[in-house]
């Protein structure tokens, strides 16, 4: 498979054999309370830090071009951002997965980031970059 690990998460959503949403939640990285110094020179260098989520959105694949169109979307409806986790959420019979079935599963993306139980999603950087988040 051909393309960016973005174009063939978009690519694979189109071929499932149920309808998709992809499911995003974007987060910054910020220093937890009362860090310690060697958090504190860890975050200052770019690593660590905890993760707190910003916003979620849900698109249809066919809503998405590239990762560069979700960025920049982002870009105009909310704050700064250092990660976005992705995940996908299939409907049932042919039929997309309902407004309640997405609100839900976006809320349990939102705390799984909250409690740092990310590896289930795929993660990118603001260069759409596949990142790994331990």
């Amino acid at each position: 498979m051909q393309g960016s690990h973005f174009q063939q998460l978009l690519r694979a959503s189109v071929n499932q054999p149920q309808p998709q949403r992809l499911l995003f939640v974007f987060a910054a990285a910020e220093l937890p309370d009362h860090p310690t110094a060697e958090q504190r020179r860890r975050f200052q260098a770019g690593q660590g830090g905890a993760l707190s989520p910003l916003m979620c959105v849900d698109k249809a694949p066919d809503e998405l071009t590239d990762f560069d169109a979700l960025a920049a979307e982002s870009r105009r409806a909310g704050p700064p951002w250092q990660v976005v986790f992705a995940a996908g959420l299939a409907g049932v019979d042919g039929l997309p997965p309902t407004p309640a079935r997405i609100e839900s599963a976006l809320e349990k993306m939102v705390n799984a980031v909250l409690f740092g139980v990310v590896g289930q999603f795929a993660a990118y950087n603001t260069s759409g970059e596949p990142i790994r988040v331990l």
